[in-house]
C-alpha cells in the first residue's frame, strides 16, 4: 500500500485550523486516522483525570475524562444505561465507555454522589480532560 502524504498533510493542516486533536478519512477500504497531541500546546492547561470542584455556575463534583475518545452512556447500542441523572452512583461504578482505538474502556465514578448532570452524549467525541458527569 502506497502512503499518501499529501492527503495526511491535507489531513495534517485541518487538524491545526479547526482546533482539532484527531481526524479520520475513509476512502473505501483505504483509512487514514492523523492526530495531535494538544497537551503539547503551552497556551493549555493539562488536567488531571479524576475528580475537580467546579466554580462559577455549575456546582458540584465533576468526573472528567481520562482519554481522548468516543464516549457511550451503555454497553450496546439500545441498552439501559450506565447511569441516569437523579441516580445515586458510588465510587468505581462504571459510568461510561470512551472508546479509545477499538479500546472499549470503562470509566469508573471517582466518587460517591447524585448524578446531576450528563454533559456528553451517547456516540459523541470527548478530550482528555473533558467534564462527563456533574455529581451532587
Amino acid at each position: 500500500m502506497k502512503i499518501d502524504k499529501k492527503l495526511i498533510k491535507e489531513l495534517k493542516d485541518y487538524l491545526e485550523e479547526f482546533g482539532l486533536s484527531e481526524i479520520e478519512y475513509q476512502d473505501g477500504d483505504k483509512k487514514i486516522k492523523v492526530g495531535r497531541n494538544l497537551a503539547s500546546n503551552s497556551n493549555l492547561t493539562a488536567h488531571k483525570p479524576g475528580l475537580t470542584k467546579t466554580k462559577g455556575e455549575e456546582s458540584g463534583t465533576k468526573i472528567i475524562s481520562p482519554i481522548i475518545g468516543t464516549a457511550y452512556l451503555a454497553p450496546e447500542p439500545g441498552g439501559k444505561k450506565f447511569v441516569e441523572v437523579g441516580q445515586k452512583i458510588k465510587k468505581g461504578q462504571t459510568i461510561m465507555i470512551v472508546e479509545a482505538m477499538k479500546t472499549m474502556n470503562h470509566v469508573p465514578s471517582t466518587s460517591d454522589g447524585e448524578v446531576k448532570k450528563i454533559l456528553v452524549q451517547d456516540g459523541q467525541a470527548v478530550e482528555f480532560g473533558q467534564t462527563l458527569i456533574l455529581l451532587k
